[in-house]
């Protein structure tokens, strides 16, 4: 390398050498993971017990006559296909979106001769040419460069670019971040200077590469509730074939009849076959992404959504997350007194000498962002004033370098006939500059540590002046004045520190990780209103310790400091051993492995580049922090109504079912449930759980709980004993109303008529209590939802048609009966909710 680097020429590589490189290291590319065939993902998709149950209960509708129902039911079999197609296909979208980021257009040395090629051509040993603007192809080693800076955002996550110095010999094992590195990156982008670099590395033995790597092999678990219900509706199921199977065998040995005894069982395994759970949570996340949209919060995966009610850590990026990934001049330091920069108000004439130099020792359409807003700062306040001169004429530019780290541009002005210099660079350069005594550095020295404690970053600015005569080779024999320092910043969003303190009250911890120094990070803590922001652990102490020591010491650490990004992946992970349940907010190429692995990866829109959004499950829209406190609060909501409609199924199947077997038992008593009746009954609790509950609003408390607990299940044993208590409730009434019926001598058509219109009136009340498991009916009926008057108006409506309509009596087997006793019927049923009633109140006290 060293006899490249002292050949003027850089003739490049031949052709032929070019494709023995390409055979030898394939294209400059990444490769996807190999996926899996269709017939694979089917045979997957089968043995799902709610792909099987979903079959199971379309055929039984099916076989029953009921085609629509039939239909409904087996056109779910697709949306569960559908989503297992869809997670298949995540990484290799984030692979793909890697792949056109990484392979930009390319201005190489080849044959003696500069050629633009595809980025997918370049090959290691290849000399390409770095101009400003440009994005670098591969990863290489800095031959020749003029004042390089180069943003590596993209792999560091932080927004200052980094400078660059020629290769001395160097170890090229170095990660990207930090000035005077003499390796630049695939994917970054040389905003300054110019220079000659060999290619190292190419495809997926680049930075990048490395990192399309990390995502290919992060597993994604199945969500915690899909298992579950999984579970459940497994058990359910097998609880009700074996049951059918009694059924059919009781009956046809007490009362001789097998058609009847298969009907018998056929009715008993709809009632117990709960095949509202698989079309309940589908239907809750597709209309719950809607919802979160609403919040301008895109669900990519919408299996995010009920574990994001459940979040308790939420790690996020500082870089354009938090902040706003733009620099801005924050405050200024003439010698002698500080001005801190105001959104509005007065820029004091004391300060403009800063602004003015600081401007002229810049590019004039910069790409630095330092520069940027050195610039905006003078469009601000300087506009028409004699402290702008876009009428001077640039003469010399002395660059930057490792030795000097400041920069000297040289003006003709029209007015002198002296030449004015401007210089600006890291403070200490400038002092060497101006050749400051002693105890005056010093002065400054501490002016500038103050500002840098205040996690600013900090630049000298220096001006000079002489006559129009040969100007010197170097910058240090000039005479140079000092003016003052600029304080930069990139400033936090507007509506963050309220987001954290939301955040906090709902019992979710913020963590922030960043690639920036520890006082930035902290300062910016302190800004927001982390907790814990006075400690912090860098990357260089992340590295030193093993998975122990991190997960014991990421319990009261808020703050992680020049973090890269596999280590951001090591952060999330400890978490996980911690059994946290953590969010990951992100919006670089560097977050992509951190939000796949993280249980709830949510990438920002509009600054976010297409590997982050590819690999997260929520994208939020308008870059807002705050949206993210909208939607766990809506996956709150969504996740208590969930739960709601499952303990309503519990509790209204159990009477079902009991109704189904009880009479079965005894020979002497008649049947009071067909397959039609429970049809029916499935015409109002599919639309209630679907419907009424994913409608209901969010509880009072909802944002001032704390996350429910990891290790706790969604529908556990203590909600599924209450919700059977209901059902129990339920059945021991409608029982009641069976056995006085027949008891005083009713036919067997007003026994069936009244005890189902005594089970629908029940399922009524049983809806309206459930809409809330804190509150009263009496606030419950005072809070609206138009879904219920509609659901409960039509199964109200339906039970009065089918007790009066003939051809309805016929075919529901019922007998006539009068107002009266439609009335009894009435007052019981809903009278079954008064316990649960009592059991909220006594629940609700407690609480106070």
């Amino acid at each position: 390398m060293e006899n490249i680097k002292n050949n003027p020429q850089f003739s490049g590589l031949t052709d032929s050498e070019v494709k023995s490189r390409i055979t030898r290291d394939g294209y400059n590319e990444l490769q996807g993971s190999k996926s899996r065939s269709f017939w694979a993902i089917m045979f997957g998709v089968v043995k799902e017990p709610m792909f099987l149950l979903l079959v199971a209960c379309g055929t039984l509708y099916m076989l029953l006559g009921d085609i629509e129902e039939g239909f409904m039911l087996l056109g779910f079999v697709f949306v569960v296909m559908g989503i297992e197609f869809y997670q298949e296909r995540k990484s290799e979208k984030a692979l793909d979106a890697l792949k056109d980021l990484a392979s930009p257009r390319a201005l190489v040395i080849r044959n003696n001769s500069e050629i633009r090629i595809s980025g997918r051509e370049v090959v290691c040993d290849d000399i390409i040419v770095l101009q400003e603007g440009d994005r670098i192809p591969a990863d290489a080693t800095v031959l020749q460069s003029v004042n390089l800076l180069v943003d590596e955002s993209l792999l560091t996550g932080e927004s200052v670019p980094v400078r660059k110095h020629d290769w001395e010999g160097e170890s090229g094992d170095i990660q990207p971040g930090g000035d005077d590195q003499p390796f630049v990156y695939s994917g970054s982008m040389v905003v300054q200077g110019n220079g000659l670099a060999k290619v190292t590395h190419t495809g997926m033995n680049t930075q990048i590469g490395k990192i399309g790597k990390s995502i290919s092999e992060v597993e994604e678990s199945p969500s915690r509730l899909k298992k579950e219900i999984g579970s459940l509706v497994k058990y359910l199921t097998i609880t009700g074939a074996i049951l059918f199977v009694v059924v059919i065998a009781l009956y046809t040995l007490t009362r001789g009849d097998l058609l009847q005894g298969f009907l018998a069982g056929i009715t008993l395994a709809m009632a117990m076959l709960p095949e509202e759970f698989p079309v309940v949570l589908t239907i809750f996340m597709a209309v719950g992404a809607w919802r979160i949209s609403k919040k301008r919060v895109l669900t990519r995966q919408p299996n995010a959504i009920e574990t994001l009610g459940s979040a308790t850590v939420l790690c996020t990026d500082k870089t354009g997350t938090l902040t706003e990934n733009k620099m801005k001049v924050t405050k200024l330091y003439n010698k002698e007194d500080y001005w801190t920069a105001k959104s509005t108000g007065d820029f004091p004439e004391e300060y403009h000498d800063i602004i003015e130099y600081g401007i002229l020792s810049s590019q004039v359409n910069p790409f630095d962002p330092m520069e940027k807003a050195i610039n905006n700062m003078g469009d601000s306040f300087l506009k028409g004033t004699e402290h702008l001169h876009a009428d001077w004429d640039m003469l010399k530019e002395y660059s930057l370098s490792k030795e000097l780290l400041a920069m000297s541009r040289v003006f003709r002005s029209k007015s002198s006939n002296r030449l004015v210099i401007a210089a600006k660079g890291a403070p200490e350069a400038i002092f060497e500059l101006c050749h400051l005594p002693a105890g005056i550095q010093k002065k400054y020295a501490e002016a500038v540590q103050t500002m840098a404690s205040e996690g600013l970053r900090v630049l000298g600015v220096a001006r000079s002046s002489v006559p129009k005569s040969q100007l010197p080779e170097i910058q240090h024999d000039f005479d140079f004045e000092f003016v003052g320092l600029i304080g930069l910043s990139d400033p936090i969003r507007p509506q963050v520190p309220q987001a954290v303190k939301e955040c906090h009250q709902a019992g979710i911890r913020v963590i922030m990780i960043t690639g920036d120094y520890p006082v930035t990070a902290q300062n910016i803590a302190e800004e927001i209103g982390l907790h814990n922001y006075s400690e912090c652990i860098t990357g260089a102490e992340l590295t030193e310790m093993d998975e122990a020591e991190l997960s014991e010491k990421i319990k009261t650490i808020d703050v992680f400091a020049r973090v890269v990004p596999e280590q951001k992946l090591k952060i999330v992970n400890a978490l996980k051993r911690n059994n946290e349940v953590v969010a990951m907010t992100g919006d670089g190429v560097n977050d992509a492995p951190a939000l796949k692995a993280a249980d709830i990866g949510i990438a920002m829109g509009e600054k976010g580049t297409d590997v982050a959004r590819e690999a997260s499950e929520l994208v939020l829209m308008d870059d807002n922090f705050g949206s993210i406190v909208d939607a766990v609060k809506m996956g709150r909501r969504i996740f208590d109504n969930l739960q709601k409609a499952l303990g309503y199924i519990f509790a209204i199947h159990v009477p079902i079912a009991g109704l189904s077997l009880i009479p079965v038992l005894f020979s002497g008593w008649p049947l009071i449930l067909w397959p039609v009746h429970v049809v029916f009954l499935e015409l109002i609790i599919d639309p209630a759980c679907s419907v009424i509950f994913e409608a209901e609003q969010a509880e009072k408390n909802v944002m001032s709980r704390p996350p429910r607990k990891i290790n706790e299940a969604f529908f556990g044993a203590k909600k599924i004993l209450i919700s059977c208590f209901q059902g129990i409730w339920i059945l021991i009434a409608t029982l009641g109303v069976y056995f006085l019926t027949l008891e005083t001598g009713y036919e067997i058509g007003e026994v069936r008529a009244m005890t189902f219109a005594t089970l629908i009136f029940a399922n009524i009340a049983t809806i309206l209590t459930n809409r809330s498991w804190e509150s009263s009916i009496f606030t419950i009926l005072r809070t609206p939802n138009k879904t219920v008057k509609w659901v409960t108006g039509g199964a109200a409506l339906f039970i009065l048609l089918v007790l009066t309509v003939p051809f309805l009596q016929n075919l529901f087997q019922f007998t006539p009966v009068n107002v009266w006793e439609i009335a009894i019927t009435y007052v019981i049923g809903m009278s079954t909710m008064i316990w649960f009633e009592i059991y909220k109140h006594i629940v609700l006290k407690r609480q106070v």
